[in-house]
This record gives structure tokens, C-alpha cells and sequence, in this order.
């Protein structure tokens, strides 16, 4: 047995072992970095969150992103050149975070990356693809070099592999950790994509559910770049204000990806701007007032996430429990609620994870569930019985 092996072979038969979840989303703000000690496997895993930050993108790795994220047309040596530099970008902000932490980066078992997304193309709603296909990039090669620890990335490819769409993976991580006997349970998490994860009163594998549910963060960001030169709408201010367009949002609303059967998944690449363009030249909206624009494409994200939500619910009392950056959207949050009065909403903080931490988690316990797990079968062809990631040694 090698060096290598026989080191992953000790880690696999540990009590606990100590792994940094990462986590980038299409938001671009950053890279989280959370430090967990995990023990046990499947349903008996424990997870204590010992740490955890957001390091930020500089602009200028926010811009070299932005020149190959979600395009059609790329310069290719851009894309290959960036794989390895945000590998080497991601490993430097490990090795600062356990600086600053005092944490020897020998004690650390694993490394959990998610990497950055760059391109998500499931075939069932994107035009021209015979495949699902998914691209994330930060090589986990470079990243074990940098640090000298093992690192698990690309999580997404093995998903793909056996018949799912790359995405949402947060299902298997909210089974593992959140699922509870006697109650149902909606994890809902608002990134740049909306998507949750149904967890039955009833634990039954076969009635968990997870789906992408469109737009969340990723318009109302774009256009308040765009228009208002701002990163985001903080707290929803500026859709507060104004008043919802019937025709655009009808408009919006007729795309096909939201008559699509769950389970489904998406991204940027179908929902960006060009896609409310579109649907304002459809609807004869083209002069609306820009503060009624953002009103109305969040109201958007509201009334299809919550319109899912009730697909897979009906009419039961179930607990949301919200995650990601949409959840500090007041005003979004406030139409989730509206949607939805029979729900009971309720910080993911009393579970014992922020949310704001909450994917790069989830990453942390796949990795635990490679290294010291077993697959679990959801009894679902489009929820792949597998283990999840590739291995990189840092020699």
C-alpha cells in the first residue's frame, strides 16, 4: 500500500476527522471557508462547525471570472489558465484562514471544493445540448500542492455520470443532517439559483425530493450591477419601492423551464438578463421603469419559488428553514412568506449552522461520505446512488 492510500485509509478509520468544507457561488462574492469536525457516516454523521469565514474576491478575479462565466463563446487559454490559478487562489485563502484561525494545516484529514462554477448546461433546459454537462473550475490538484493536504473537488461530474443533472447536490447533505422523524421539512436555499430540498415527516428515501426552482439571486444581481451599479439590492430597498409589471412578469413566467418536472436544475446561463430582455420585447415592456423592473423580477423569484414549494407540499404545515445570500434579502423573504402564510419560517441558525455557511458544509459531509461512507439510494433514477468527488494527493 502506498504512502498516499494508506494515509486515506487511516483518515477513513478516525473517530473524527477534520474537514474544510469550500464553497463559491455564482454570486462571485467569495470563497466560504469552513472548518468542521466531522464524525460518523450517513445518518449518524455529527458535524461541529469549529470555524468559518468569507474571503472575498478581489475585482479583478471577479472580472477574469466574469470573462468565461456562462458564455457561449470563450477564449480558451483564459478558461485553462484560470482552472489552475483559482486552484492556487483557493488554496492560498485555506492556509490564511488556518493562520488566522492558529490551526496546524497538518491536523486538517481534507478538502472539500466545490471550485467555481463557470458553465451548468443540463440538457433539459438548454438549447442545442445533447448531454447534461457542468463545468467548475479551481483544480484540485494545485490546491492539494498548495496546501499539502488532500484534497476531494468536482463533485458534480459523478452525479452527471450516472444519469443526474449536476445539481442540486444539497440534497444529500440535508438527509445526512436535517432530516427529522414527525416533521416535514423544507430546505430552501436562495443562492443565485433557488433550489431546496423536501424532507418528509415519514424519513422515506423514496418521498425526498430536491429541485432547482429557477431564479433566485442571480437577475435581481445582475440588474442592480447593471443598472443601479450596485453588487446587489441590500435588504430588497429598491424592488420595496416599486410597483410589479402583470404583462413582464406573465411573460417571465410562460418560460418552459418552469413547466419541467421535478427534478430539475438550472443557472445563469438561461436566466441572466438577455432572458428579461426577451420577455420584455414579448410583452411590450421594453420602456418599464427601472425600479419597477427590479420589483417585478423579484417578485419573479418569489412566486416561482414558492409555487414550487406548494407542487411538492400542498396543503401540509412544513418548516422552511432558508440558507444563502437571498435569505438576507428582507423583501424577497417578505414575498416568500406572503406566498406561502401557512408555512412556518424559520432561521437555519437553530439547527446549528448559519446559513451563510451552510454549502460549504454540505461539501465538507460529501467528502466525509467518500472517504468514510457509502452511497445512499434514493430510489430515484435522477438522484444517483454515488459517491461524489475526485481525490487529489498533495504528492
Amino acid at each position: 500500500m502506498t504512502h498516499n492510500i494508506q494515509q486515506l485509509h487511516n483518515i477513513a478509520n478516525k473517530k473524527s476527522r477534520l474537514i474544510i468544507g469550500l464553497m463559491s457561488g455564482t454570486s462571485l462574492d467569495g470563497l466560504d471557508v469552513a472548518l468542521c469536525k466531522i464524525s460518523g457516516s450517513r445518518l449518524s454523521t455529527k458535524v461541529q462547525l469549529l470555524k468559518f469565514k468569507t474571503v472575498s474576491y478581489t475585482e479583478e478575479i471577479k472580472n477574469s471570472i466574469r470573462e468565461v462565466f456562462a458564455k457561449s463563446t470563450i477564449d480558451f487559454l483564459k478558461l485553462t489558465e484560470l482552472n489552475a490559478h483559482i486552484g492556487e487562489l483557493h488554496g492560498n485563502m485555506v492556509m490564511k484562514c488556518l493562520r488566522q484561525w492558529k490551526v496546524k494545516p497538518s491536523l486538517v484529514d481534507v478538502i472539500a471544493s466545490h471550485g467555481q462554477t463557470v458553465f451548468h448546461a443540463p440538457k433539459s433546459s438548454t438549447p442545442n445540448a445533447t448531454r447534461n454537462s457542468t463545468l467548475q473550475i479551481g483544480d484540485g490538484d494545485h490546491l492539494a500542492a498548495r496546501t499539502g493536504i488532500i484534497t476531494i473537488s468536482d463533485f458534480r461530474q459523478k452525479h452527471i455520470a450516472h444519469g443526474g443533472e449536476g445539481a442540486p447536490l444539497a440534497l444529500y447533505g440535508d438527509y445526512i443532517l436535517f432530516s427529522m422523524k414527525g416533521e416535514d421539512r423544507i430546505m430552501l436555499n436562495l443562492g443565485g439559483i433557488g433550489n431546496f430540498t423536501y424532507l418528509p415527516a415519514s424519513e422515506k428515501v423514496s418521498e425526498i425530493l430536491v429541485t432547482d426552482t429557477g431564479p433566485s439571486n442571480t437577475i435581481i444581481d445582475q440588474a442592480a450591477q447593471k443598472i443601479f451599479n450596485m453588487p446587489f439590492d441590500t435588504n430588497g430597498a429598491i424592488a420595496e419601492w416599486g410597483h410589479v409589471s402583470k404583462k413582464l412578469l406573465t411573460a417571465l413566467k410562460a418560460h418552459r423551464f418552469f413547466k419541467l418536472p421535478f427534478p430539475k436544475t438550472t443557472g445563469p446561463e438561461l436566466f441572466n438578463l438577455e432572458f428579461v430582455k426577451q420577455a420584455q420585447q414579448q410583452s411590450a415592456t421594453k420602456k418599464i421603469d427601472s425600479i419597477d423592473l427590479m420589483t417585478t423580477i423579484t417578485q419573479l423569484s418569489a412566486d416561482t419559488i414558492a409555487d414550487a414549494i406548494k407542487k411538492v407540499v400542498g396543503k401540509k404545515i412544513a418548516k422552511i428553514f432558508i440558507s444563502g445570500g437571498g435569505a438576507h434579502n428582507l423583501h424577497l423573504v417578505d414575498l416568500l412568506k406572503q406566498n406561502l402564510p401557512d408555512a412556518d419560517f424559520q432561521s437555519i441558525k437553530k439547527l446549528g449552522i448559519p446559513g451563510d455557511a451552510k454549502e460549504a458544509v454540505l461539501f465538507a459531509v460529501l467528502a466525509n461520505e467518500t472517504v468514510a461512507g457509502k452511497p445512499i439510494d434514493f430510489r430515484n433514477k435522477k438522484i444517483p446512488n454515488v459517491s461524489m468527488g475526485k481525490i487529489s494527493f498533495p504528492n
